[in-house]
């Protein structure tokens, strides 16, 4: 049985790993490195961070971004965007160093167990270990509005289903969001030969400014630091003390993580945009379906005006919503026992530990506790330190994961994980 099983080997579970393994536990990771930057964004995306807040965590800090780049010749400089392929390769660069080898097989289910965990692999095999951290990134939690609901794979995705975008050549295509993901997909499309259009319910778009210079008089940095997440003292208490975030009042915080850093363009895509993107503001999609081999939106603006429009396809760059429900990985009584707000995402502890004692949380479902920056790469050191000083400490304390059953009591038996003989 190992110390700590991580199911997810993106930017935090890489970096949880690489923590973890310093701190001598057993541990297995499960996952395709960096699965969501190689297959979840279309190429000649770029990073809205700054390349000295992309960096993953390890705890001598040997395997960061820049050190990456130097070594291949490549600039990381403050106020040029990095390529999403050169961060993705960054990633495996850091897998191969930082941590004790990924085991590339998918967990597809985790329940609990008596002193611990069990994890089904996508072969059949059951991996049990003490603790377990659920570092999966993003894609679980997808969010489509569901006036979009009716339409099929055809004719509706979201802006995360796309390693490329030259299926979309020379058809029309409706983008529907305001933020980054949405205005750099339009940007894309119209490169290489699109129709695109944005669809946004706001009545203007909102721009970051280009940062200033990372070198600045003191004065000036005083009034505006730097950090990971952008300029400014609010930007940097986020950034730089996710553990005072979460001492904040429990709906500060729930509103601090639905409306910080809200939907907004790079300063670096703007000219790419406002050129060549129809972008129809306010406007709001209320119904649609399919008509014919188009896809027909109902929309209607601010004053209640409606309007439709025909389009080959509607690409939902809307974001991702974080919750317990949408945590399919954990059977049902497992995900059960987790704590949680109506809709919202699991109560998470001081150190990443959610209400099942053994069973942590990393990334963006932490958000809510711990604030913007777990949205982010910039999220993934304080997670990593904190996260594994909590494993260490539920390794001393215990029991993990399923309850004991009382003595003379049934203990109930939960459905047979195997998928079948083991390989």
């Amino acid at each position: 049985m190992y110390d700590l099983l991580v199911v997810g080997a993106g930017p935090y579970g890489l970096s949880i790993a690489s923590h973890a393994a310093a701190a001598g536990l057993s541990l297995r990771v499960l996952g395709r490195p960096m699965a969501s930057w190689r297959d979840h964004m279309p190429r000649g995306m770029f990073l809205k961070s700054e390349p000295w807040a992309s960096s993953l965590s390890d705890p001598q800090g040997r395997w960061r971004l820049e050190t990456y780049c130097a070594g291949r010749g490549v600039a990381a400089r403050h106020g040029e965007p990095v390529p999403v392929e050169l961060f993705a390769s960054y990633g495996l660069w850091f897998a191969r160093n930082a941590v004790p080898g990924v085991d590339e097989r998918m967990a597809v289910r985790v329940r609990a167990c008596p002193g611990g965990f069990e994890a089904l692999v996508d072969d059949g095999e059951v991996l049990r270990a003490r603790t377990v951290v659920l570092a999966v990134g993003v894609m679980p939690f997808a969010e489509v509005p569901a006036a979009l609901d009716g339409l099929g794979p055809e004719q509706v995705s979201h802006s995360s289903d796309h390693s490329s975008l030259s299926r979309f050549r020379g058809r029309d295509v409706t983008v529907i969001g305001g933020g980054q993901a949405a205005l750099e997909t339009a940007a894309l499309l119209c490169e290489q030969g699109t129709r695109a259009r944005v669809l946004v319910r706001a009545d203007r778009l909102r721009w970051n400014d280009e940062p200033p210079a990372r070198e600045r008089p003191w004065y000036r940095s005083a009034r505006a630091p730097h950090s990971g997440l952008g300029c400014g003292w609010r930007n940097w208490f986020y950034a730089e003390r996710p553990g005072l975030f979460r001492r904040l009042p429990e709906p500060t915080r729930a509103r601090i993580a639905a409306t910080a850093l809200g939907p907004a363009g790079a300063w670096w895509v703007r000219d790419r945009v406002e050129p060549v993107v129809e972008v129809m503001l306010g406007h709001e999609v209320t119904s649609a379906y399919a008509s014919g081999i188009d896809v027909r939106l109902e929309t209607v603006d601010r004053d209640g005006t409606p309007m439709c429009l025909e389009t080959d396809h509607v690409i939902a760059a809307t974001g991702f919503r974080a919750r317990r429900e949408r945590l399919g990985l954990l059977d049902d009584d497992l995900r059960a026992r987790l704590a949680a707000g109506p809709d919202g995402p699991p109560e998470i502890g001081r150190d990443f530990e959610s209400s099942v004692p053994g069973l942590f949380m990393a990334g963006l479902i932490t958000a809510s506790a711990f604030g913007p920056a777990m949205r982010f790469v910039q999220g993934a050191g304080f997670t990593a330190d904190t996260l594994v000083r909590g494993v260490r400490r539920r390794l001393r304390t215990g029991p993990a994961g399923g309850r004991v059953p009382a003595p003379g009591e049934r203990r109930r038996q939960g459905p047979d994980l195997r998928l079948g003989a083991r390989r």
